[in-house]
């Protein structure tokens, strides 16, 4: 049996967007993208595109958004960053989603020397290999380093980084902190994995990229994997949990112990005086 309760809370922790409707969706996300702009005093938005569903949508919305900007009077402008480890397997993916968003600019860096000379770096100076996580640990490695390139962007011409994090994503911590959980704002949070797909079709996102396996794609040793693989438990399920739909016990165990292991991505950095009072609580 659902614990309705926790699951009303998280629901609500996480601003799961209730009667969605996808025209009116993109309007408030594109709209909060304007007024942010604006009230910032920044000359436009940085994100990442890497082929998926998130980045795809995250990007288009980006992109209306600095183009009525302009079409106001102003001078924002969306820099669209392609940010491979090497060579991307899925390249041709990135590539549909950068005609699809249509992005004033597209800067394109390979993250691979960067990163394996830190690792190198690191194992030089004396850090263990050998560990079944350690590809793990470098893929969190190549997510921190994109956003250094998007961050390094963005402060040298006053713009604002975005983030592509969505509800599914945040209740069960499926992303690196201080990676691609880093950002100055997320357009999607709130909309489940469906609604996000929804929103893509649209906007008028091809077929091939709505429905697209979604794969963070950060372990050498396992190339493309499926998220739903690594996280035990389908997107769908997540989604109607954030529906506050009645799901198999099996799954709903998954996704509510991954949301306590990754509560830790969802707070600020730990300070002595919370610490004690969330103790006390």
């Amino acid at each position: 049996m659902t614990d309705t309760a926790l699951q009303q809370r998280i629901i609500e922790e996480l601003e799961v967007v209730q009667d969605f409707d996808a025209a009116r969706e993109a309007e408030r996300r594109v709209a909060f993208l304007v007024d942010y702009l604006r009230h910032t005093h920044t000359r436009g938005l940085v994100l990442g595109i890497s082929g998926g569903v998130d980045s795809s949508v995250g990007g288009r919305l980006c992109q209306l958004a600095c183009a009525r900007v302009r079409a106001e009077g102003g001078t924002a402008r969306f820099v669209a960053m392609r940010l491979p480890y090497g060579v991307q397997a899925d390249e041709h993916h990135a590539q549909m989603a950068l005609e699809f968003i249509t992005p004033d600019e597209v800067y394109t860096v390979d993250i691979k020397p960067s990163v394996d000379g830190m690792w190198d770096g690191l194992v030089a100076a004396g850090m263990p290999i050998g560990d079944a996580t350690d590809d793990f640990v470098k893929g969190n490695v190549k997510a921190r380093a994109r956003m250094i390139a998007q961050y390094t962007v963005a402060g040298a011409r006053s713009m604002l980084v975005v983030g592509t994090d969505q509800a599914a994503e945040a209740v069960v911590g499926f992303y690196t902190k201080f990676g691609d959980g880093a950002a100055d704002l997320t357009p999607l949070f709130g909309l489940p994995k469906r609604r996000v797909r929804e929103l893509g079709r649209h906007l008028g996102l091809s077929g091939e990229l709505v429905e697209k396996v979604p794969t963070a794609d950060l372990e050498d040793d396992k190339p493309l994997i499926p998220d739903e693989v690594a996280l035990g438990v389908s997107y769908s399920a997540v989604d109607d949990y954030l529906e506050g739909k009645e799901i198999a016990p099996e799954d709903e165990e998954t996704i509510l112990r991954w949301y306590h292991r990754t509560a830790h991505k969802r707070a600020l950095p730990v300070t002595p005086a919370g610490w004690e009072a969330s103790q006390r609580s």
